[in-house]
């Protein structure tokens, strides 16, 4: 994998230059930060307690808080890249702090696509789809898009939610960088391909069947490197 391309600051659907005041990165944050999907987060709890108070820890507090550990974590790494290879520093002066902003956006986005409960409501929705969806309907799904119901995903969702479903006058969701999407998807396979025995990055699935086509051309941009059960993770990737 090359450091040029893992850092793409291309994006899909999207004319915008790039800002002298604002990187192509801050926009992601920003972009993220203002999404509605994101400040949903703010009504779902990151763990259910018994608080003496009227506190109860959100999902919004803790993606701040864990984006700014990724930038801090990001920006040492790439340091510690720049230091093995110098080369990168010439060619990126900023290295260290672009690869900090990538990880901090992946950070703030990487609870953005689970539902109520956790991976309690992942399993969940899961279930629902395999006893209860009706017969005419899960005849017309193809074995891959059942499997996507069946083991419904947060981060999948996540996927959907930044690339697709998060539309404002364009189409191609909050229209972030490939390089952030990439950080973004830690399980950089489909459903059908899970294998958590063989590679971490098999562990879940990171995309749904209708994306898959979408994470091919953040794949092919970035350099990921292909492998039979998908594509081995961003460098940045954080789990």
């Amino acid at each position: 994998m090359d450091w040029v391309d893992l850092i793409s600051r291309k994006r899909v659907q999207d004319s915008a230059t790039e800002s002298p005041h604002r990187s192509a990165f801050q926009r992601d944050f920003d972009r993220i930060v203002f999404s509605a999907a994101f400040r949903r987060l703010q009504d779902k709890t990151q763990v259910h307690s018994f608080p003496e108070s009227d506190y109860i820890r959100r999902r919004l507090t803790h993606s701040l808080e864990v984006s700014c550990v990724g930038r801090s974590l990001g920006t040492a790494a790439g340091d510690y890249v720049v230091g093995n290879d110098p080369s990168i520093g010439k060619s990126f002066p900023d290295f260290p702090h672009i690869l900090g902003q990538i990880v901090a956006n992946a950070c703030l986005a990487h609870d953005i696509g689970n539902p109520p409960f956790g991976h309690a409501g992942e399993q969940a929705i899961g279930s629902w789809f395999k006893d209860c969806l009706p017969t005419a309907l899960a005849s017309e799904l193809s074995a891959e898009q059942r499997s996507d119901l069946d083991s419904f995903e947060g981060n999948a969702q996540g996927f959907r939610l930044l690339t697709r479903l998060q539309e404002g006058r364009d189409t191609g969701g909050l229209r972030l960088t490939y390089a952030t999407l990439a950080t973004f998807t830690k399980y950089p396979t489909s459903s059908s391909n899970v294998s958590p025995s063989e590679y971490v990055g098999a562990k879940k699935h990171g995309f749904f069947a209708d994306d898959t086509e979408t994470f091919i051309n953040i794949a092919t941009l970035t350099g990921l490197i292909k492998y039979e059960k998908g594509w081995r993770r961003h460098p940045s990737v954080s789990s």
